[in-house]
């Protein structure tokens, strides 16, 4: 199927409209809305980075913050520098905790720690699957939401219990906050009140708020100053960071007042697409405003269907799906975001429809 795939990409750029997130930007349009009044860094320091960060710390709720290239680099300088600090080299999480699926084991090979799986790869990690790790952990990797298996969250309580178990075990607790923004409506809290559950956050910049490519790592002072080092180590402390923070701090005040919005616009959706046949939908309300599709059909005849839309009705859906639990089911992942709220709940099931039919 790689051709029909490429030749999808290609519409990417062709297409008017977008279905998913934020649309298809281009760079002209990034470009306008990184702010030029803001100060320039100089190797992170001063400038807009700065003025992130503080931001940041209020936002999070959190002493201290420091802004990062990217959250590959965030979370495992977090993860290294709570497992020095305990004397200890394992870290859990979930099966399909980013660190684990996207980043080709860096936190075995650059920092020497040893992961430790808990739960089922289909659900979220339970009280039960965190009272059955035996092995002497440094910290436990929480992840909200859980991105792979559609964007699902524990129940505040849930989440309360077992926050407080792994600390009454002496370990630490750090949150893989990626897309932490999208959390808020669902819990009715804010950023800070979540995030001060965890001794470290990290969360991204461009997931959710679309801003260009960064993250912060938020926590304690003392980690942070310590995180800042092993960034200089990473390589990720430029010489001028300014256009990504300009970016992030500019898609911060723009997106996050609007996340109850994209989240109704996704609970609107689901129950269109709750009436169309050979459709499901992950999480069954969605609890963020992230859900994935499981569609029954045949991934040449979606491709088909795909590129008919394109081509016909200038709107570019997805260029690709990934098989699901038997072979007629192609998931894809939909996030509503700018583009998505262009198109009525009604129009969505319309679109969907074609692609299974």
């Amino acid at each position: 199927m790689q051709p029909l795939m490429e030749d999808l990409e290609a519409y990417r750029w062709k297409c008017s409209r977008a279905l998913h997130w934020h649309g298809n930007r281009k760079a002209a349009a990034l470009l306008a809305e990184i702010p030029t009044d803001l100060g320039i860094d100089r190797y992170g320091a001063g400038g807009v980075v700065e003025a992130l960060e503080n931001e940041m710390r209020t936002v999070l709720g959190k002493p201290a913050a420091v802004f990062m290239p990217s959250g590959t680099m965030a979370q495992q300088i977090a993860l290294r520098i709570h497992a020095d600090k305990r004397g200890a080299r394992a870290v859990a999480f979930h099966p399909t905790a980013h660190i684990e699926l996207h980043e080709d084991k860096a936190y075995q090979l650059l920092h020497h720690l040893v992961g430790v799986i808990i739960g089922d790869a289909r659900r979220l990690v339970s009280l039960d699957d965190l009272r059955t790790v035996r092995e002497r952990l440094a910290v436990v990797l929480f992840e909200l939401p859980q991105r792979e298996i559609g964007g699902r969250l524990p129940a505040w309580n849930d989440l309360e219990e077992q926050v407080a178990f792994v600390r009454r075990q002496g370990t630490v607790v750090h949150l893989d906050g990626a897309r932490l923004w999208e959390c808020t409506p669902y819990y009715g809290r804010s950023p800070a009140e979540i995030s001060a559950l965890f001794d470290s956050v990290y969360v991204s910049f461009y997931k959710g708020l679309g801003a260009l490519a960064g993250a912060c790592l938020a926590g304690e002072e003392e980690v942070i100053a310590e995180a800042r080092a092993w960034r200089k180590r990473h390589g990720g402390t430029l010489f001028g960071l300014w256009p990504n923070a300009a970016s992030a701090l500019a898609a911060l005040q723009k997106r996050l007042p609007l996340m109850p919005r994209y989240f109704e616009h996704a609970r609107a959706i689901a129950e269109v697409l709750r009436g169309i046949p050979n459709v499901e939908i992950v999480p069954d309300p969605p609890q963020t405003p992230m859900m994935h599709l499981h569609l029954r059909v045949e991934e040449k005849a979606f491709l088909t269907a795909a590129r008919r839309i394109a081509e016909e009705q200038g709107i570019f859906t997805w260029s690709r799906s990934v098989p699901g639990d038997s072979p007629p089911i192609r998931v894809v992942e939909l996030v509503v975001g700018d583009a998505t709220l262009e198109f009525a709940p009604e129009q969505v099931g319309a679109i969907v429809r074609q692609l299974v039919s």
